[in-house]
């Protein structure tokens, strides 16, 4: 009698190891096995660009407060010019380096007209364009993960369910012991989903917003820029 509750107990213990967590992700092989993958690689994808475009937002809204310090501090293009050069995160002084070389380009055919306000302003799009591009970029992947994780993980609990009537049919038993384990390994394909999608979600309408930020500020300062341009032509000009 001793002799079968050891037994007993010991096999109790072998399931209880091979149950955890890791036992069961070490177990796991198939679709279920690939899934897992797919989703740890598009967490760790999530989180390298969540910090990298947390840095790089960061520095481009600080120098951008920056060099708008020291434009309309110092109103001296030259100057301005000459900041904008070290200030390579800041997508508004990316703009103004542009349109400045532009208005040289103008200014060095030695005769200035309205129209040529047209390709300043050109200019400044086409500069705002990029930058917005630059900003924008990898974050459309957030909004990718954090739609696609779930049913990728959904794909991978309803294999796993799937797996665990297989295991019954074939065993002709219904015990836990029986379907435990693909059920488990289940819950944990949709586990890894959540996890690769919500900070991704979160990450994506942060970003978005700062990203809005910073271009309504790029547009702003072409508004401005055009401005000053227009009186220093005319003025060049008269």
């Amino acid at each position: 009698m001793n002799s079968i509750a050891i037994e007993l107990a010991t096999k109790s213990a072998e399931k209880a190891q091979e149950m955890s967590i890791i036992g069961i992700l070490g177990d796991s092989k198939g679709l279920v096995l690939f899934i897992l993958i797919v989703l740890a690689l598009s967490s760790l994808a999530s989180i390298f660009i969540i910090f990298y475009k947390y840095f790089y937002l960061k520095n481009a809204h600080k120098q951008s407060n920056e060099f708008l310090d020291f434009f309309w501090k110092e109103r001296a293009l030259d100057s301005s010019y000459d900041k904008a050069k070290e200030l390579t995160y800041s997508p508004i002084a990316k703009i103004f380096i542009a349109a400045y070389e532009e208005l040289e380009n103008i200014k060095k055919t030695g005769e200035t007209k309205e129209g040529d306000l047209d390709y300043i302003s050109r200019t400044l799009r086409k500069a705002i364009t990029t930058q917005a591009n630059s900003l924008e970029s990898l974050v459309p992947y957030l909004a990718t993960i954090g739609s696609t994780a779930p049913f990728v993980g959904l794909l991978g609990t309803v294999w796993g369910i799937m797996s665990s009537f297989i295991n019954i049919a074939s065993k002709g038993s219904a015990s836990l012991l029986t379907v435990a384990p693909g059920i488990a390994e289940a819950l944990i394909a949709t586990a890894i989903g959540l996890f690769a999608a919500i900070p991704a979600v979160i990450a994506y309408n942060f970003y978005s917003d700062k990203i809005r930020v910073q271009i309504s500020d790029m547009e702003n300062f072409e508004k401005d820029f055009l401005n000053i341009v227009k009186r220093y032509i005319f003025s060049d000009k008269n």
